[in-house]
């Protein structure tokens, strides 16, 4: 697979959708399949933590 880079949550979906339509269409193993939506889910919960920490500091920011 070529080198993505995976930044955003719409990244992640795009990527998930892809891996899907590919799967479905006979072109990943399953195997492998299993392991990138697994660490693409990790991600997706980091990229979401991040998310959520920058807009907390900006509420903070503001209230102060």
């Amino acid at each position: 697979m070529p080198e993505r880079r995976l930044q955003t949550i719409q990244d992640l979906r795009r990527y998930l959708a892809n891996l899907i339509n590919r799967t479905e269409a006979g072109q990943l193993d399953v195997g492998r399949v299993k392991v990138l939506t697994y660490t693409t889910s990790i991600l997706m919960r980091a990229i979401e933590g991040s998310d959520l920490e920058k807009r907390l500091e900006e509420l903070e920011k503001k209230i102060r």
